[in-house]
């Protein structure tokens, strides 16, 4: 068997092609324990994701973890799935069909999109393969997280070079590792808040909740932490929000760790034993509405939220579809492919597929 894999039906006179993967972390196939102990084994193997010894971290993920997680993560899957299916992966869809689109109109030549899941289906490496199969050669990657961490932009990185170096041929390549200041995703923010504020009023505070990650990896050098601060901040003074109108705090923590601060159960609770009554929270690291968003948030914190004696909290969605969003998305997509001939570019060895393809049969390939 061959070391090194290459796209099939090889011709010299294909066409080259650019292609652009969209990267997010996934989503299990089901709302089933069955399903959910396949996701949650290949994301929590992630040495990425859990940065502990492996063969201790083997033995309490094998034989505690995933005997208990995936029936009480299953039934959490149940509250948020619908007739589509996973809402991350629907999303996603829509996503990679509006920039899709988008880039058709702007861009020269053969564009080629494809969307891959970290974990679960459609894998990373299926979405790479196909888009080999495609004819692509210039590579961009663009992971569906603002702000960088290692848990999710490194480890996309990760995913994607295990599968590269397989490849005999591999593409010219790009990577975006983070946006989280890009003032076009700061004003789409901002726009998603007042729509919310113009039809349900302005709430007493507004939440920024940012999914969690062990305190110890902001003091080992990861920049998560800063750049969520600064995404919240820089939206806060876009809308003129005074300081004591807004807050960041951090979500879904897992295990004994301490993990970034403060918690939003934990604010949240206490917000609504002060007897606040409105509370908008949204959640800007996600660039999708998901099980963490949607469960989590708009359900079990805004249970919290009510039972520590608060009025209502309302959830602010992901910008998911919305068509900013999606121009958003192009634009930045747009702006890494500047010197490729796809955008315009004056390419040094662009080749000529008839031409080569007349010259390689004159030298005797096959095609």
């Amino acid at each position: 068997m061959a070391r090194y894999t290459a796209k099939q039906h090889f011709r010299h006179d294909d066409k080259p092609a650019l292609g652009i993967l969209l990267a997010n972390l996934g989503t299990p196939d089901a709302p089933t324990a069955p399903a959910l102990r396949r996701y949650l084994g290949e994301f929590l193997a992630d040495p990425r994701v859990v940065e502990l010894p492996r063969v201790l971290w083997r033995i309490i993920l094998h034989g505690i973890v995933l005997r208990t997680r995936p029936a009480r993560s299953a039934k959490a899957y149940e509250q948020v799935w619908t007739e589509q299916g996973s809402p991350l992966l629907t999303i996603g869809k829509a996503q990679a069909a509006g920039v899709t689109e988008r880039l058709q109109r702007a861009l020269q030549g053969k564009v080629a999109l494809e969307l891959g899941m970290r974990y679960g289906n459609p894998s990373m490496p299926a979405a790479l393969r196909s888009l080999r199969e495609q004819g692509v050669e210039r590579l961009l990657v663009l992971p569906l997280y603002p702000q960088y961490s290692g848990a999710t932009t490194a480890s996309t990185f990760d995913a994607l070079a295990d599968e590269l170096k397989q490849w005999r041929w591999v593409p010219e390549l790009r990577f975006i590792g983070q946006y989280h200041d890009d003032a076009a995703y700061i004003a789409c923010l901002a726009s998603s808040i007042r729509e919310h504020w113009a039809e349900h009023g302005q709430g007493e505070k507004l939440l920024f909740s940012f999914h969690g990650t062990p305190r110890r990896y902001l003091l080992n050098g990861d920049p998560y932490h800063c750049q969520c601060h600064k995404t919240a901040r820089m939206v806060a003074e876009t809308l003129g929000l005074p300081t004591d109108a807004w807050q960041v705090t951090f979500q879904s923590r897992f295990g004994k760790d301490v993990w970034l601060q403060p918690y939003t159960d934990k604010t949240v609770e206490t917000l609504g034993k002060g007897g606040m009554k409105t509370l908008d929270v949204i959640c800007p690291g996600f660039s999708a509405d998901c099980l963490e968003t949607l469960e989590e948030i708009q359900g079990e914190n805004a249970e919290i939220f009510q039972h520590a004696g608060g009025g209502t909290l309302r959830y602010i969605p992901a910008l998911n579809e919305r068509q900013d969003h999606l121009d958003m998305l192009t634009a930045l997509v747009m702006d890494h492919l500047q010197g490729w001939p796809e955008a315009g570019g004056q390419s040094r060895a662009l080749r000529e597929p008839d031409a080569t393809g007349e010259r390689a049969v004159a030298l005797g390939a096959e095609r």
